[in-house]
């Protein structure tokens, strides 16, 4: 163990001289800590340092305790998973009657997904005050783009509305009923339902880049969160949600089962299924503003690795399957960066133009290449890696961005072509 531990914290070493990390990880074997860490700042602005107990938001890691309350009152008999979520959804709040509950816990409900570059959901209606039901009309009731139960489409609409049926069926906030009925049976006393208002103490501030300097990341309203994300939690309290499911706490042994059950795209409910190194591993993890983390469980081997971030130097994904590939005897490659390609501006120059108004723009700013976002508000800095391919410079990225000529000849950014109209 002793030898694991070692290169274990080798390989963090190595990757972690790479990328300004701010965050915790920790790896608990058999019940013991075989590995914990703190890094960076909790509040840069009181010079206040992480710590193994630091809370973070965990972005979509939340969606399994929203999928977990579900199945509470699946158990029950509240409700039956099989029906139209139409049933269950408030009377005002009606969906496509083919879409049953199932659908949206296993994203394949076929709803519009709004979290795209053309909606102004982010950066604009997500700064707004918070009205559910002008929420559901603008983004959510939108005739669905495909046939419920055909197609897995990774999307928080379907998370969102897994709250709202929660609270109509329970008569519970969503808050309330994840607190009363999970974290409070569990003693997760350090884990909260951010509302974006209440202060939740040893709370760690989200980060970003903005050109080389580390800024709060943009506002976002978590309101809008609420079942696809809003989750602030600690290592402590997420160990205590790993023995939950690893010991099959709260929920009967025939709703574990379903809850357990592979999916399209290997998604159950708010879990993400691999079989790797001969056994089953269940994770998820949390990308938002400034956010990134990761949980990877093995029930069988009792084995959970977490890492929270409060910003985005990492590659959480990365990282933490070179922390289980070390810890099943797998070898793992150093880890390096994305190799500089030298570029004269002119050839830089070549790449920068508007893509798709205010939302994705390439500028050369004092000889760097910067993708531009929030209205000109954010500056992300890439560099060149190869033809047409750019890396961030701050960010663990695993496929670089591709801006390369279209058939028509014309420069194209995620499918933009510059100089697109659209607003």
């Amino acid at each position: 163990m002793d030898a694991l531990r070692l290169k274990l914290e080798t390989y963090l070493e190595k990757y972690l001289e790479l990328w300004d990390f701010y965050g915790v990880i920790q790896v608990t074997n058999k019940g013991e800590v075989l590995f914990e860490d703190a890094y960076g700042y909790a509040s840069i602005e009181f010079r206040i340092k992480n710590d193994i107990n630091s809370r973070f938001s965990i972005a979509s890691m939340s969606k399994q305790f929203t999928a977990f309350a579900i199945m509470l009152l699946y158990d029950k008999k509240l409700l039956d998973i099989d029906k139209s979520a139409q049933y269950y959804l408030p009377a005002h709040m009606k969906i496509d009657e083919l879409i049953t509950v199932h659908h949206l816990l296993s994203h394949t409900s076929g709803l519009y997904n709004f979290t795209n570059f053309e909606d102004d959901f982010f950066a604009r209606y997500n700064r707004m005050d918070y009205s559910r039901n002008d929420f559901f009309h603008r983004y959510i009731n939108k005739k669905p783009t495909k046939q419920a139960g055909t197609v897995f489409d990774y999307n928080n609409s379907n998370y969102n509305l897994l709250a709202w049926i929660i609270e109509n069926v329970s008569g519970e906030t969503y808050g309330d009923f994840v607190r009363n009925h999970i974290f409070l049976p569990l003693q997760m006393m350090n884990s909260e339902i951010d509302d974006g208002c209440k202060p939740i103490k040893n709370r760690s501030c989200n980060y970003v880049k903005d050109f080389d300097a580390t800024i709060k990341s943009p506002y976002f309203n978590e309101k809008f969160s609420i079942g696809a994300g809003a989750i602030v939690s600690n290592c402590g309290d997420l160990y205590k949600w790993y023995t939950c499911l690893r010991d099959r706490k709260l929920l009967s042994s025939k709703v574990y089962a379903r809850f357990f059950s592979v999916n399209e795209n290997n998604y159950c409910y708010g879990l993400e299924h691999q079989y790797v190194y001969g056994t089953d591993r269940y994770s998820h993890g949390g990308d938002h503003l400034g956010i990134s983390t990761y949980m990877q469980n093995f029930f069988d081997e009792d084995l959970c690795i977490i890492i929270l971030s409060n910003n985005e130097a990492i590659n959480q994904y990365r990282l933490g399957n070179a922390i289980s590939d070390i810890l099943h005897h797998v070898e793992v490659a150093a880890p390096t960066k994305h190799k500089e390609l030298p570029s004269s501006e002119s050839e830089l120059e070549k790449y920068c133009g508007t893509y798709l108004k205010d939302k994705i723009v390439v500028e050369l700013i004092i000889g760097k290449l910067y993708f531009t976002r929030f209205a000109g508000n954010l500056h992300i800095e890439i560099y060149p890696v190869g033809e047409g391919k750019f890396a961030r410079r701050y960010f663990d990225q695993i496929e670089p961005y591709s801006i390369v000529e279209n058939e028509n000849g014309k420069m194209s950014f995620f499918g933009y072509t510059r100089g697109n109209s659209i607003n």
